[in-house]
């Protein structure tokens, strides 16, 4: 029974650290006040314009992350809605 306890308890730790390092944790983009953040239409419009395809885009933090496609291959593309610049880019 002891050995059971231990077994689960390893697997529910391995699985909460597995969970963890799947989060890219890129979630501070501006410290602006939301209301006047630029439109998340424009930050897609900006990946588009950069030869991505857009499949979606939502707010991470005070990132706008956008969901494209380039060349076959998936990325995450997270901008500020401050300014739309570029903040950081995951190849998934």
């Amino acid at each position: 029974m002891k050995v059971i306890r231990s077994v689960v308890l390893a697997v529910s730790v391995v699985g909460l650290s597995g969970s963890a390092a799947l989060a890219d944790g890129f979630k501070n983009c501006t410290k602006l006040d939301k209301a006047s953040w630029k439109p998340a239409s424009d930050a897609e419009a900006k990946a588009k314009a950069a030869g991505y395809e857009v499949r979606r885009s939502k707010i991470e933090g005070s990132c706008y992350e956008v969901y494209g496609v380039k060349e076959g291959k998936l990325y995450e593309l997270f901008y500020s809605p401050e300014d739309l610049s570029l903040k950081h880019t995951i190849a998934k």
